[in-house]
């Protein structure tokens, strides 16, 4: 049951894409799509990587996993899917995110079907001889999922590397005391169980790196050690994300990746256009 698992790392926005295989099917996890912003342009470089990964060693895309709707990066999952197959997933609660962007985004409570599936809390998904568990684990947004695989759980924005801490809480949706409670279910796991982070933000002098444990983040997570209490973690995270800048990519990120990372139509002059509320936020 313990994956085969290859990482694939975007210095750009700092995300972590995973193909995660028994040697025949996989399930690949937050595959992103460069985008410049200065120009708009988007490019295939890093989705190309993970596709010439999953050629050389003759596997077959079964999934293709949002942890949840990011606001980093655009997914590149409809490139993927169109170039290798497999089916989008993302939770099922992606529809209350879609909601809460529907003022600035309208068109997002429509937007459900262009998902191949929906997942709900501890459902089971079948990578040929693996199986994936569900993890509901809400607080960054209300959607976000951890996927458990044998030995291995992919976090998403709940934890990041010990030394750099947990995801911000006030992005719609989000609830710092709610991700408390998930961050605690997933480091109620045993302590060798492997957790990949979706991020990494290294400090000054420090190599990126994405892989932990959870006695490693029990013992040494800046927020979230052992001994951190719910209120504590509360008040720390709200006076932190009242100084964070919103990400760089926010706005054209997640109007795509409420969509299932469908781009925008083209207009009468065959030019897309991504849309950017003004005095929205």
């Amino acid at each position: 049951m313990n994956p085969q698992i290859q990482a694939f790392f975007d210095a750009a926005t700092g995300t972590v894409t995973y193909v995660v295989h028994d040697g025949r099917d996989c399930a690949i996890i937050d595959p992103v799509l460069d985008y410049d912003p200065r120009s708009g342009r988007t490019a295939t470089t890093s989705a190309d990587a993970v596709v010439a990964f999953v050629r050389d060693h003759g596997l077959t895309p079964v999934w293709l996993l949002e942890t949840h709707a990011h606001a980093d990066h655009l997914s590149a999952a409809p490139y993927l899917k169109q170039v290798l197959g497999g089916r989008i997933a993302i939770g099922s609660h992606i529809a209350d995110v879609q909601q809460a962007f529907a003022r600035v985004f309208p068109q997002a409570p429509g937007v459900r079907r262009e998902f191949d599936h929906l997942i709900a809390p501890d459902e089971v998904l079948t990578i040929g001889t693996l199986q994936l568990q569900a993890l509901h684990v809400p607080g960054h947004t209300p959607a976000d999922l951890a996927y458990r695989i044998g030995d291995a759980v992919f976090v998403g924005d709940t934890l990041f590397m010990p030394d750099v801490g947990s995801a911000r809480c006030d992005f719609p949706g989000g609830c710092a005391a709610t991700l408390y409670r998930s961050v605690r279910r997933l480091l109620a796991l045993p302590p060798a169980t492997r957790l990949f982070m979706c991020h990494d933000y290294p400090p000054a002098g420090r190599p990126a790196r994405w892989e932990t444990t959870v006695a490693e983040q029990r013992a040494h997570n800046i927020h979230m050690h052992d001994g951190v209490t719910e209120q504590q973690f509360v008040e720390m995270r709200t006076r932190r994300d009242a100084t964070l800048p919103m990400p760089v990519l926010i706005l054209p990120a997640i109007q795509v990746n409420i969509s299932a990372g469908q781009l925008p139509e083209a207009e009468a002059n065959g030019v897309r256009y991504l849309k950017i509320p003004l005095d929205a936020f």
